[in-house]
């Protein structure tokens, strides 16, 4: 979908009922031939538009698609999402994000995909993508901070993840998992995945990638006792568009201020509100250690502060945190 067709679906959408083709005409500096191109297009994707001589075009139906012009119309941001690279299938959003980072797109840069035929998800494993029911996209950054910071961004955009889902599902039993999930009854609904490349004082770009199960109505049996979705969860479809906009309107301004801080102490608060973790016994596996005791908080820097039974606390960075006497998580 080229931008003009994405901009007249986002007109039509904001407006809710008829715009005659000479106000199109005129808002798009375009012909009423070109006006009745776009429409062709976009009634040739899926959508539904009426249209009546003497009143003109009307949309009565969506597809319910990520698609640029179905998140425009939720979108508040002032940067983030202006630009929409959307596929039906992909292998990865953060494959072809980082691509794209390479070549110079710019910052608020999204990739959206419909389904992914290898979706990324943390240490290697892959992230089950089914077509038509979820969420896949990825964000380019480019924040001119030391590379040192960067792993602070995941924290940020579940906090992110978190308030759109709060903004659309108020009673969902929704916690942060240190460091990149979004947890409801223990079973996990989002996930986040960073990536970047740069140096040690200078980072030239960063891919946030983000999978939430939004409309996904059973999950594998391999998942069940440990995936979700929202649908799952409270028995209705939510609208994938909308969420997508949600987590642009709260993260863009999230992001902003952690430029202008050199931590993430304006969101500890948030964060220890709705962490999973706190206050609860933990193991904690890295590559090369194990280490258990009791969460007691998260650090500025967006390490999980841990008590050990020997009295000592210490700053844990990165791992894979588990419950204790629990499956995993």
């Amino acid at each position: 979908m080229n931008n003009i067709t994405a901009q007249i679906l986002s007109r039509l959408a904001r407006e809710n009922n008829f715009l005659s083709g000479e106000m199109l005409c005129r808002e798009f500096g375009i012909t009423r031939s070109a006006v009745w191109k776009h429409i062709d297009l976009l009634r040739a994707e899926g959508y539904q538009i009426d249209a009546v001589t003497g009143k003109g075009y009307c949309l009565s139906g969506m597809t319910g698609r990520a698609v640029a012009g179905e998140v425009l119309p939720f979108l508040t941001c002032h940067r983030f999402g202006k630009m929409i690279n959307y596929h039906t299938i992909t292998t990865s959003t953060n494959l072809l994000a980082k691509a794209l980072a390479v070549e110079g797109k710019p910052e608020g840069y999204v990739v959206v995909a419909d389904s992914q035929s290898g979706g990324k998800g943390r240490m290697g494993r892959t992230w089950l993508s089914p077509p038509a029911v979820n969420l896949y996209f990825s964000l380019i950054l480019r924040p001119a901070v030391p590379s040192i910071r960067v792993p602070q961004l995941t924290l940020l955009v579940a906090v992110a993840i978190h308030q759109a889902l709060m903004e659309v599902a108020p009673d969902l039993a929704a916690m942060i998992k240190w460091p990149n999930d979004i947890m409801v009854n223990e079973k996990k609904l989002c996930g986040v995945l960073c990536e970047m490349q740069s140096e040690p004082e200078l980072t030239h770009f960063v891919v946030v990638g983000i999978g939430i199960n939004v409309n996904q109505s059973e999950m594998p049996p391999e998942l069940t006792k440990s995936a979700t979705s929202l649908l799952m969860e409270r028995g209705e479809l939510f609208s994938r568009p909308e969420l997508l906009a949600l987590v642009l309107n709260h993260f863009e301004p999230l992001y902003d201020e952690w430029l202008q801080q050199n931590d993430l102490g304006f969101i500890l608060h948030y964060l220890e509100q709705y962490s999973l973790l706190q206050s609860k016994r933990v193991s904690i596996d890295q590559r090369k250690q194990h280490l258990s005791g009791t969460v007691t908080g998260i650090a500025k820097g967006g390490e999980l502060t841990l008590l050990c039974a020997d009295g000592q606390t210490i700053l844990v960075s990165s791992g894979e945190a588990h419950l204790s006497n629990n499956d995993e998580l």
